[in-house]
């Protein structure tokens, strides 16, 4: 078509894939916590030097899943993301 632009086609690397059992369906509709500062989360967190998968923005629903000792818990978000993230920004409902 004269006058139109195609865009270059890009394709993302196949670590912008969200992994399967990292995604729970249908995701929840009930939550325990909510984001109280701006955080990074992880779907596998292994130190500091972890580079996180995404970030929870502020005031976002979340279901606390598990806890064991330790700043990191793991939580599911309300697009069903199964991940991990500090405890101490959260707050309970």
């Amino acid at each position: 078509m004269e006058g139109f632009e195609r865009p270059t086609a890009t394709v993302l690397p196949d670590s912008s894939l969200v992994p399967p059992k990292k995604l729970i369906w249908p995701p929840p509709n009930k939550f325990t916590h909510e984001v109280i500062e701006r955080q990074s989360f992880y779907f596998t967190y292994q130190g500091p030097d972890t580079t996180p998968n995404g970030m929870f923005e502020v005031g976002a629903k979340v279901v606390l899943i598990a806890h064991d000792f330790g700043e990191m818990c793991n939580v599911i978000d309300n697009r069903g993301l199964y991940v991990e993230t500090r405890l101490q920004g959260l707050r309970p409902l």
